[in-house]
């Protein structure tokens, strides 16, 4: 049985307010590309049922591609909750006219998922596989039957269900639906209908490589990322959500080269952020950047100041550092260390230091690329990388501008103070 009305319930799909569990397998572009497909594929779904009326339930700006012949009506209430009561306030106005409402998360739907009988029941309730819920419909409104259950729980259905019995409604129980909420769903759900916009879409991005950062994003927020590195004849790879995590706590070998910092000090690839903390607990001035946002937000959650930023961008107080760090292999950055260097002389003041971590090996001097590989087969496009040793290193430093005056060795690894000798 066709219903006379149904509601799709869907946000504009705009970067950063949408399909953010997606982040940071995909980006704040990329996530809300894929909310845009799963929208008018549920439109799609809808147009091939042919209600008699079909109502789009809209949350922020407009967008050219929602269908001329549907009703569209601004999203209304505080709560999931209040907007879902008030749709069906506003919507359902006749005492029996079925009436079913479809969330933006379900890509999968077809015609005939909408196309239930009715007989025998007040209302619908479609449950999904985390707890939640893909459709609800009544054939009268009845006050007070959503307002108040507490949404986005694992229980949420369950609780909706009971709310509606309450209500001394007769429910039918539609079959349980994945909605897309993480990464996993996505993958899920776009091999399950592989040819709706949203599954093409998500096969496209999948299959181009990526930005670096957003794989990197998704290592700081403990996700499974690899880096592979690229040689003549061989890739070997390393689990950089393993690094991440050992870049959250300060070591011995940190804290020995802590105590050489001079403030004000410039973290270079700060990453989530121990060292700025750290200078910022012992009240030294410290900055870190980083071009990774998941990075950056994790310092500033550590009460430590931090920039999205290039080492290639104009940055703060540049020539009047005291200290630039160069740690956990960031000496590679942009796979050119002479590059990297001679900006970071023009960061330090006359005199200051570079404190670099190099390749314990005191002879590497390798120039390389690496790529990132990560949730559902997600990879990036190629990053110069270079790794050296001490030898190498103060070569470079010399040519640079910088003189070498000490080295170190802690726990496995190497550290070089620089001095700018200007």
């Amino acid at each position: 049985m066709i219903p006379e009305t149904v509601i799709v319930l869907a946000k504009s799909p705009q970067p950063g307010r949408v399909k953010t569990r997606l982040q940071p397998t995909f980006s704040a572009a990329e996530a809300a590309a894929l909310a845009a497909a799963a929208i008018r594929d549920t439109l799609d779904a809808v147009a091939a049922l042919g209600p008699r009326r079909t109502v789009v339930a809209w949350d922020g700006p407009p967008v050219s591609w929602l269908p001329r012949h549907a009703l569209v009506v601004p999203q209304r209430g505080q709560g999931l909750d209040e907007r879902l009561e008030h749709v069906f306030e506003d919507v359902l106005v006749d005492d029996d006219s079925p009436t079913l409402l479809v969330g933006m998360d379900t890509p999968q739907l077809s015609a005939s998922d909408l196309d239930v009988d009715w007989r025998g029941h007040d209302a619908l309730l479609g449950r999904s596989c985390d707890g939640g819920y893909w459709s609800i419909g009544f054939r009268r409104y009845v006050p007070g039957s959503i307002r108040g259950v507490v949404m986005s729980t694992p229980h949420t259905g369950a609780d909706q269900l009971e709310r509606l019995r309450a209500q001394h409604l007769s429910v039918r129980v539609l079959p349980t639906m994945r909605d897309v909420d993480d990464a996993e769903d996505a993958l899920e759900v776009a091999t399950l209908a592989p040819r709706t916009r949203f599954a093409r879409l998500h096969r496209r991005l999948v299959e181009s490589p990526c930005s670096p950062v957003t794989l990197f994003d998704a290592a700081m927020s403990g996700h499974p990322v690899e880096v592979r590195t690229h040689g003549y004849d061989s890739v070997s790879a390393l689990p950089l959500a393993a690094e991440a995590g050992a870049w959250q706590q300060l070591s011995a070998a940190d804290e020995v080269l802590l105590s050489r910092c001079v403030g004000p000090v410039l973290d270079v690839g700060c990453g989530p952020g121990r060292f700025v903390e750290a200078l910022a607990s012992l009240g030294v001035a410290a900055l870190g950047v980083d071009v990774s946002r998941g990075a950056v937000d994790q310092t500033r959650r550590r009460g430590a100041a931090a920039l999205v930023r290039d080492f290639r961008d104009r940055l703060p107080a540049e020539g009047r550092w005291g200290t630039v760090l160069l740690v956990d292999g960031n000496i590679g950055i942009g796979g050119d260390p002479l590059a990297l260097l001679r900006r970071c002389r023009e960061f330090l003041r006359p005199g200051a230091s570079a404190l670099v971590e190099t390749s314990p090996d005191d002879a590497e001097d390798r120039r390389t690329v690496i790529t990132l590989h990560g949730p559902s087969g997600r990879r990036s496009t190629a990053l110069p990388w270079a790794v050296l040793g001490s030898r190498a290193l103060v070569e470079l430093a010399a040519e640079a501008g910088f003189v070498a005056v000490e080295d170190w060795r802690v726990g496995g690894r190497a550290f070089v103070m620089l001095r700018h000798a200007g």
